[in-house]
């Protein structure tokens, strides 16, 4: 009685238990783990992806094109931790960006979080591991996964994938045009197709905005300062806001015209002759920045290929408390709102970590999985089966079939195949040939290699093309099949 009560006492409580796992709310929704008839299922927390295999084959491609021209620019490829201390970032963004964390304590009650992006722990990095004590200019580049709780939908993601480059340890012109000159160069290589690139100059603008009278320095209890404000204004062609701002600061509204004429501007490096007369009209205006970018602009002339569009705007608004001089910005007008793949700039960060020295820095950060959107619709568009250069191997797939035989004297051949280059699937399950083939057709293979009894027996192999239909009966060695199946590619 005892052992039956104790049984079933044991399973009301596990019914409960269920029960209340499946009434909380944490157990609804995206990334719920339920139980049907046994069987376990966990789905994929909201905000992330699975990548099949061809979907890695995309994304691998891309990733290796970005690396190699970042390596022909002289950057070298670093790596941080997936989560850094939680200060890290509220050093440079404020307390305000916690809300749209994954936050954490660990087991000692130390606040971590998952990166939110790379640029602040690579800056950590250099610091913490002395890298200032390096030839400079430092070229860094890098690639990884970063998180942020925010709303989740196509082109923006919770987990999502950054590639991006730092010169650190060097400023002006020439420094800025080889960040720039890059992010060209890795566009224009991976095929992009109808990308705007904006380029301008934090301290062109902010030179003439305090030349009004707008203060750099927020008032007490204010998010911004009033610079801050204007130039968002100009950015988003705010008229009205701009005009109450210069109001509520003791400035005519009519002083404003200068810049809503800088701001209309529209063109290249031509544009900057009209600038310098408007920004001539201005009292206490350095023209220093302008004839910097104008430097700036002629190198990427010089350095990359020419972009399918490039705009100079000077009242682009970018992360204004971090930025400091040159910024730009690339956008990909068909994906709508998510249509920015890229941004970056010079900006000042290194003297959190004790190096004033390093600062300014340039550097951007490619929005990895935008660009391999924008990629996707485009080749679409266009009915092309490659989205990125590469992602399909030229060699093609070999499927080798034993059939009827020892298959441990053949396995040395599939060894030197592989040495040799070749991309090699071994069949395991002992097919007959109708089946094995039909199976080498399903996986893509573009190559059979089968031995059979008699093949074995003759000591030889025979070497099919599934493309053109081509066969051939070659020796039974490494290199004369290789020698086969180069010939029939």
């Amino acid at each position: 009685m005892m052992k039956t009560g104790a049984i079933t006492g044991s399973r009301t409580s596990k019914r409960n238990e269920a029960k209340k796992r499946s009434s909380h709310p944490a157990s609804r929704g995206r990334g719920d783990e339920q139980s049907v008839r046994g069987t376990l299922m966990v789905q994929r927390p909201r905000g992330t992806r699975d990548f099949t295999p061809e979907v890695m084959a995309r994304r691998l491609a891309f990733e290796q094109l970005l690396e190699e021209r970042a390596r022909r620019h002289g950057f070298s490829r670093i790596q941080t931790p997936i989560f850094e201390s939680l200060d890290l970032f509220t050093a440079k963004s404020g307390p305000g960006i916690v809300s749209q964390l994954y936050a954490f304590e660990d087991k000692s009650e130390r606040p971590l979080t998952l990166r939110p992006e790379l640029t602040a722990p690579v800056m950590r990095m250099i610091a913490e591991e002395g890298m200032q004590m390096l030839p400079r200019p430092l070229r860094l580049s890098y690639y990884g996964q970063c998180y942020r709780y925010e709303e989740s939908k196509k082109g923006r993601y919770r987990e999502f994938f950054q590639y991006g480059v730092e010169l650190v340890g060097e400023s002006g012109p020439l420094a800025e045009a080889e960040v720039i000159a890059l992010a060209i160069d890795m566009l224009d290589a991976c095929g992009l197709e109808n990308w705007e690139i904006r380029i301008g100059h934090v301290g062109i603008l902010k030179g003439a905005l305090t030349g009004l009278g707008l203060s750099a320095e927020a008032p007490e209890g204010a998010s911004e300062p009033p610079v801050a404000s204007a130039m968002r204004f100009l950015d988003k062609g705010d008229d009205a806001g701009l005009a109450k701002l210069f109001t509520d600061n003791g400035i005519n509204p009519d002083n404003a015209a200068p810049l809503r004429a800088l701001a209309d501007l529209e063109g290249g490096v031509e544009t900057l002759g009209p600038a310098r007369e408007i920004l001539s009209s201005l009292e206490g205006v350095s023209l220093e920045a302008l004839d910097d970018l104008q430097t700036t602009l002629e190198a990427v002339a010089a350095l990359a290929p020419a972009p399918p569009s490039l705009s100079v705007d000077l009242t682009v608004a970018r992360g204004l408390d971090y930025y400091t001089g040159m910024v730009f910005e690339v956008k990909v007008p068909e994906l709508r709102g998510e249509g920015q793949v890229l941004g970056g700039g010079s900006y000042k960060l290194l003297h959190l970590f004790g190096l004033p020295d390093l600062d300014p820095c340039c550097g951007f950060g490619l929005g990895f999985d935008r660009v391999l959107l924008a990629l996707e619709a485009q080749a679409q568009a266009s009915g092309r089966t490659e989205v990125v250069p590469g992602e399909t191997d030229p060699k093609g797939l070999v499927a080798f079939i034993p059939f009827g035989i020892d298959v441990t004297g053949v396995l040395p051949i599939v060894a030197s195949l592989r040495n040799a280059g070749e991309r090699i699937e071994l069949e395991l399950r002992g097919r007959k040939i109708p089946k094995a083939m039909k199976w080498a057709n399903s996986i893509g293979c573009q190559f059979t290699v089968v031995i059979g009894p008699r093949d074995l027996e003759n000591g030889q192999a025979m070497v099919k093309s599934l493309e053109s239909g081509e066969q051939q009966a070659v020796a039974l060695d490494a290199e004369s099949i290789a020698a086969a199946i180069q010939a029939m590619r």
